[in-house]
């Protein structure tokens, strides 16, 4: 009986294997995922089967909790504004040093150790990330706009999509810390899920998938959403039903499909394998958002 199941479970991932044949699927690596062992070994296993059964796996890293840390043990202060880290120049050195010196380095070894092919860059390696300093400007009812500087965080301008594919041509894994660079060399801490927004944007991908700490989008009795429309998002934003956290996870989600990303997830990183079970079963897990 065990093995016949097991034998079902193969045959229901085949039509999903043949329809993400040679495409590419944007990843966003973060939250639980980045810090249990277990789920870390299970994250590289899956993502070097992605690659062994045809699938271009290209994958974004946070780095928040680790970059605290440093951050602590330098004492140096942290300071939030609106879900960012306002980045100062010390901060941002830590930030660098961090995401793409040691988690970025830890990423690219745990999948190589597990028989992947893995590379990892920056933003600033062939220009990949081209950024400019983020502009957070706040409304406020019956009072101007308040505008606040958080530093050195940025948002994506372009995307070095060639040097990417080059890298997938030969078989290899991008594993990118989302740090960019502007013209003048500036450097700047950008948000993981806009990062692996703009990447899965400007590669056309098949799939981008938000790893999280929640099950997926919640309705008002806490249930998850296995499935929604743009238009059904927007609803739930307006609704407040979307909220916090959530609320820019959604709006990457959006932004993707509008530049012609077939399908954004997001789903529970605490979840073993989550990233399989969300791309080759009929049931799959958390939260599925199409155009």
């Amino acid at each position: 009986m065990e093995e016949s199941l097991k034998a079902k479970i193969l045959l229901e991932a085949l039509p999903y294997i043949k329809d993400f044949y040679g495409r590419t699927v944007v990843i966003k690596y973060g939250g639980h995922a980045m810090i249990d062992e277990e789920l870390k070994s299970s994250f590289a296993l899956n993502i070097v089967l992605l690659k062994y059964i045809g699938v271009n796996p290209v994958v974004v890293h946070g780095g928040g909790p680790q970059i605290g840390k440093m951050l602590k043990q330098l004492n140096i202060p942290s300071h939030f504004k609106e879900g960012f880290r306002i980045t100062d120049d010390a901060t941002m050195d830590v930030v660098e040093m961090v995401l793409v010196g040691k988690v970025n380095k830890e990423i690219v070894n745990l999948v190589n150790l597990k028989g992947g092919k893995a590379v990892g860059l920056s933003g600033k390696d062939g220009f990949l990330i081209k950024a400019r300093k983020l502009e957070m400007i706040i409304d406020k009812k019956n009072a101007p706009p308040e505008i606040i500087d958080l530093g050195k965080v940025g948002e994506v301008v372009s995307v070095n999509t060639a040097l990417i594919n080059s890298l997938q041509k030969e078989g290899f894994i991008p594993i990118l810390a989302p740090v960019g660079v502007d013209e003048s060399g500036e450097t700047y801490n950008i948000n993981a899920d806009y990062v692996a927004s703009a990447v899965a944007s400007s590669l056309k991908a098949t799939k981008l998938i938000l790893l999280t700490d929640v099950p997926g989008i919640l309705n008002e009795n806490g249930d998850v959403i296995s499935s929604l429309t743009k238009r059904q998002s927007i609803e739930l934003l307006d609704k407040g039903i979307i909220k916090g956290g959530m609320i820019p996870k959604v709006k990457c989600c959006l932004e993707a499909l509008e530049e012609g990303v077939e399908k954004t997830h997001i789903i529970d990183g605490r979840l073993e394998n989550s990233i399989i079970l969300e791309m080759f079963t009929k049931a799959g897990i958390g939260t599925q958002i199409v155009s």
